[in-house]
């Protein structure tokens, strides 16, 4: 019995030490105050001034060009602010567009752009087709399907022919504009192509 006394009182010393450190261990972790989880904000985390975006097809070829004098990102919610936009829809089958606007939001990983201030989207003239402008405080830019739309009053102008309204719908593929709610219509003569396709105006 006396050779197992030193063997037990060293035992039961080592079992004390282990449990004073884990004693020890949890007060520390209780005593001293963790940092909370970090709050995630709506403030920017990369800049750029002057720039350029450019968004092409499976073939290399560009499709749509973003380009404004300052950028902000935010990973909230991966969106960017622009100010002074110019998104240009360069796809070879449709005509080309431009929209302009005092600011802009691209998100949902470049499929929309919003255009707020003075929003303009031009969609240019060829040989078949005149010029259109639509004009709102807000226009929303799809990109990938080549449309535009917004629920805002909206002025339509080709030529001398101009139609206002709120709620407008476009699609550059088809060519096919639609106003809601038209509260004015005047359509000169002689200003639309034959071919140009049909723009419709509907009351609620």
């Amino acid at each position: 019995m006396k050779d197992r006394l030193p063997a037990l009182t060293s035992f039961a010393l080592l079992i004390a030490l282990a449990g004073g450190t884990w004693w020890a261990a949890e007060y520390a972790q209780q005593a001293v105050p963790l940092d909370p989880p970090r709050r995630v904000t709506h403030e920017p985390d990369a800049w750029a001034s002057d720039f350029v975006l450019l968004r092409t097809d499976t073939g290399g070829i560009p499709v749509n060009r973003l380009a404004g004098t300052h950028m902000q990102h935010f990973p909230d919610d991966d969106s960017y602010e622009v100010d002074h936009p110019v998104a240009t829809g360069l796809r070879a089958t449709n005509p080309v567009t431009i929209g302009t606007a005092r600011t802009a939001v691209m998100d949902q990983g470049g499929a929309r752009i919003t255009l707020r201030g003075d929003a303009h989207l031009r969609r240019l003239a060829d040989a078949e087709r005149a010029e259109l402008n639509l004009y709102s405080p807000e226009l929303i830019i799809l990109p990938d399907a080549d449309k535009a739309y917004t629920d805002l009053p909206t002025l339509v102008e080709q030529g001398r022919s101009q139609m206002r309204g709120k709620g407008m719908q476009y699609d550059n593929s088809s060519r096919i504009l639609t106003v809601d709610s038209a509260s004015q219509v005047d359509i000169a003569p002689n200003t639309l192509p034959q071919r140009e396709a049909e723009s419709r105006a509907a009351q609620p």
